[in-house]
């Protein structure tokens, strides 16, 4: 997993090419898409293997898994949130295994719980619980979450936001101003299928999940057209967001395969 964050501090950030100040750290397995100039050939001529070549360079990037942790993620079967902590664990895992430092946290109204960064794949047990705990509560202010992050941040790193974006906040603002920053912004949006395909006919009495308002709706075809254009609106926000800001957004149903969403995140996608 490549990171693209800018820094200035000493460390052990993964390199990207050879040469300057990089250090060979250790092998790995080839996977299809790597640099084939990294390939040890050497190596591959011992053991009929082909072997991956991973350098160390002067920078020391945390990639920061930032959860939304309010009630709306509680909505779907699987819920948003288990989908989310699922990704999470997915990219922690490579960042891991590509000895990137890393990090845990939860996003409430503000940031609700913070771990502390680790590093190699011996920690994973402590990532993995560290997502366990996080629990729906609340609502959610994903812009102070955000700007909250970037605040405690000593030097930029991988900015990973997993969350459905529902926030009236002005959270393209703070993604904005994270990756000016330097930091290296994905946004993984998780939506229950019944958000992006409502299947809703007669007179409901709708609450709130994060604030307990109740609102009466007739859902009919015109109630419909009108909630899908505004869903429409957020993803196409979204995605200008992540063009504006060199970005990554990914939209993951929360009945989609995991792997074919890490796939499309990892190639950097724009949904």
């Amino acid at each position: 997993m490549e990171v693209r964050a800018r820094s200035g501090s000493g460390g052990d950030h993964l390199a990207r090419k050879r040469g300057g100040n990089a250090e060979f750290q250790e092998h790995r397995p080839y996977y299809p898409g790597d640099d084939l100039r990294r390939i040890d050939w050497l190596a591959f001529a011992r053991t009929g293997e082909p072997m991956f070549k991973l350098f160390r360079s002067e920078e020391d990037v945390v990639v920061r898994l930032v959860v939304d942790a309010s009630l709306s993620l509680e909505m779907g079967e699987p819920k948003k949130l288990d989908v989310a902590k699922k990704l999470a664990a997915a990219i922690g895992y490579m960042a891991l295994a590509g000895s990137e430092r890393t990090q845990v946290l939860a996003a409430g109204n503000g940031l609700s719980r913070v771990s502390e960064p680790t590093r190699g794949r011996a920690t994973l047990p402590k990532l993995l619980r560290e997502l366990d705990r996080i629990t729906a509560d609340g609502g959610t202010d994903l812009a102070r979450a955000i700007e909250q992050t970037v605040m405690r941040s000593p030097r930029p790193g991988m900015l990973v936001i997993l969350s459905d974006f529902m926030d009236s906040g002005p959270f393209d603002a703070a993604v904005s101003r994270a990756a000016a920053a330097g930091h290296d912004v994905a946004m993984v949006q998780v939506l229950a299928r019944e958000e992006i395909e409502p299947r809703y006919d007669g007179d409901f009495a709708l609450e709130d999940a994060e604030t307990g308002a109740i609102v009466e709706v007739t859902m009919d075809a015109a109630a419909i057209e009108a909630y899908l254009a505004r869903l429409n609106k957020l993803l196409l926000g979204l995605r200008a967001i992540a063009k504006r800001s060199r970005a990554t957004y990914v939209r993951v149903p929360n009945d989609e395969p995991i792997l074919s969403a890490i796939r499309r995140f990892v190639a950097r996608q724009v949904d």
